[in-house]
């Protein structure tokens, strides 16, 4: 899995008060939790962007005041007007404890039900699932050259091993639905 460093600063206040300086002076306060205690601190907001606003899924390596430590992201608090980021949570990793992460899925080839008209429909970006995080996988290739017109990818067709997929396995990870073009052709008489 990739990772993204991120150096911080511990706080010396935690409070309403204290986060809102923070903020004013450019930085989003945070907070790491899962290990032995909790660690509050304060991170550039310029930091943040090439790990939350991306659809990859990283682990980040943190440098708090030297203390290093390995986390996922576990919330992201934003503004409800501007979007910007008002709070973090980190989840300590315990190499020896699976982890649960939103893993991005990409699909890949051209769908044969595509070829003849009818149109891809993509109902996950992402899929929840459970491992080790040296078992994590960056992220999850599905082949939908082999759909044809109604013809669907569930998540019990994923197979990868030492990962658990805790999306129900029924669901419909993409389908290809007919159109108006595919119908006309089904219902045009054929010539003599």
């Amino acid at each position: 899995m990739k990772a993204v460093s991120i150096s911080g600063s511990l706080r010396e206040n935690v409070g309403k008060k204290d986060a809102k300086r923070n903020r004013r002076d450019g930085r989003i306060p945070c907070v790491v939790y899962g290990g032995k205690e909790q660690i509050h601190f304060s991170v550039d907001e310029k930091a943040f962007g090439p790990l939350i606003f991306t659809p990859h899924t990283f682990s980040v390596n943190l440098d708090i005041d030297g203390k290093q430590l390995q986390a996922i992201i576990q919330e992201v608090q934003y503004h409800k007007v501007s979007d910007s980021v008002l709070h973090v949570d980190f989840f300590e990793i315990n190499p020896a404890k699976p982890v649960t992460l939103a893993i991005p899925v990409f699909f890949d080839g051209v769908s044969t039900g595509v070829l003849k008209g009818g149109k891809l429909i993509k109902k996950y970006r992402k899929v929840k699932v459970r491992a080790l995080i040296e078992n994590m996988p960056d992220e999850i290739r599905v082949d939908i050259s082999h759909l044809d017109i109604l013809d669907s990818s569930k998540i019990s067709d994923l197979k990868i091993e030492n990962l658990e997929f805790l999306d129900p396995k029924n669901s419909v990870m993409a389908f290809v639905k007919p159109t108006r073009a595919t119908a006309e052709v089904a219902a045009a008489p054929a010539k003599k």
